[in-house]
């Protein structure tokens, strides 16, 4: 009962507070977390009445599996973005975009706290410099997905904005990887080729290859029902079947051998969407079906933001000294590159600010970080909450500001009183 309790409550808060915020002008995301807030451990949660909000930040914790889930088709809805038609207009520009702008933003990030760690010293370790800089390449899919289907987003800006967002957290996962295993490298005092090349390509290969076996049996088995109710279903279906196989983790002799779930939902939906003929309804039906559980997932990472970093001056400091060298890396990076490609001057002059939020891939870095490297990974999962909650806040209305600059969200049409009455 508490829990069904706390899931209603927390979704009912967050849809009270967009409808109370759309007078602003607010995107729902905003909204949505915001809401998180309210109801977490921090404000309504203190109160410590069972099932009326989030009592405790464990509790938010045993909520995992919606988040799961919500990542799951938002990774799956964005491979839909991959097909074959759009990639040969548009495959090359995004590809080159999305590893420059990503890059530029570890590379800006890494220099300017490295640059810190001679002032703060042991506070701010090389590795935890590195790990940072590898994080700061993520951009938040659901934000971004979510500004564009509230506002109904059409354009070359958009078009061109969601294979990046894609692309963009590939290639955060093998830098990651890569700064990781270096970071731990630093620490232990001693290299590894396994940890520094072989881990994060086996990773990356392993899950494009589960994720395409999974939508090609998807395209196969969904020939074999009429139903648009057993259709949504199993399309459900296979999105919790990807995203439970990609927990799966073992060794092969030296080499470990893991699955990201964004990948291979991801993988899934881009193949399933190439073969199926169909599959632009299913995906319409799918996206309709997810709605709530997009609403549940923001308001639970709202509830995930621990205001009590503010208390730690160190960690603010540095959280707003990455968010300053993030932001210069993604939005000079993008319009470096864009001007490269030759694209349109919207795309050059908006698409890094489309690129600004940043929320569940980067907060489940920090929670692997936080596990693997003790007291220090708990200071950078501290900082990457602090940034979040700026970008969280903030970014959603960039974006939808940017969009609108650029003429992918247009106004709504006003209906003159005189032409109603004649």
């Amino acid at each position: 009962m508490e829990y069904l309790l706390a899931i209603g409550i927390a979704m009912f808060a967050g849809l009270l507070l967009s409808r109370l915020t759309s007078r602003l002008n607010l995107p729902d995301v905003t909204s949505y977390l915001v809401a998180g807030l309210l109801v977490g451990p921090l404000v309504l949660g203190r109160l410590g009445v069972p099932g009326l909000g989030f009592d405790s930040f464990e509790f938010v914790e045993q909520m995992g599996l919606v988040c799961d889930a919500a990542l799951g088709f938002i990774a799956f809805s964005i491979g839909s973005e991959f097909r074959v038609s759009a990639l040969r207009k548009i495959g090359r520009q995004a590809t080159v975009i999305a590893v420059f702008q990503a890059l530029s933003a570890t590379v800006l990030v890494d220099v300017a706290l490295i640059g810190l760690h001679f002032v703060l010293g042991d506070k701010l370790p090389i590795s935890t410099c590195l790990i940072l800089g590898a994080i700061a390449t993520a951009t938040a899919p659901a934000a971004t997905l979510m500004v564009v289907n509230q506002y109904k987003a059409k354009g070359p800006l958009t078009d061109i904005l969601m294979p990046i967002v894609a692309l963009d957290d590939a290639v955060g996962l093998v830098v990651f990887a890569v700064s990781k295993g270096i970071a731990k490298a630093l620490i232990g005092g001693q290299l590894s080729v396994w940890s520094l090349l072989v881990d994060p390509t086996i990773e990356i290969m392993g899950s494009l290859l589960l994720g395409a076996v999974l939508g090609w049996i998807f395209s196969l088995v969904e020939k074999y029902f009429n139903s648009n109710s057993k259709r949504l279903s199993l399309a459900i279906a296979f999105v919790a079947l990807c995203a439970g196989l990609s927990k799966l983790h073992f060794d092969i002799g030296p080499a470990h051998v893991g699955f990201s779930s964004l990948l291979v939902c991801m993988m899934c939906g881009t193949i399933f969407c190439n073969l199926c003929d169909f599959s632009e309804e299913i995906m319409h039906k799918t996206e309709r079906w997810t709605g709530p559980v997009y609403v549940l997932f923001f308001v639970i990472s709202g509830a995930e933001l621990d205001l009590r970093v503010f208390a730690d001056l160190a960690v603010v400091g540095i959280g707003v000294m990455y968010i300053l060298a993030r932001s210069a890396g993604k939005i000079l990076g993008a319009s470096v590159s864009a001007r490269f490609m030759k694209c349109q001057e919207s795309i050059c002059k908006y698409l890094g600010i489309t690129l600004l939020p940043q929320a569940g891939v980067a907060l489940g870095m920090s929670v692997t970080v936080a596990a693997e490297f003790g007291a220090a990974g708990v200071v950078m999962r501290n900082i990457v909450l602090f940034s979040v909650l700026i970008y969280e806040l903030v970014g959603p209305m960039l974006t939808k500001m940017a969009l609108t600059a650029a003429g992918d969200i247009r106004p709504k049409p006003t209906v003159d009183r005189h032409d109603l009455h004649t």
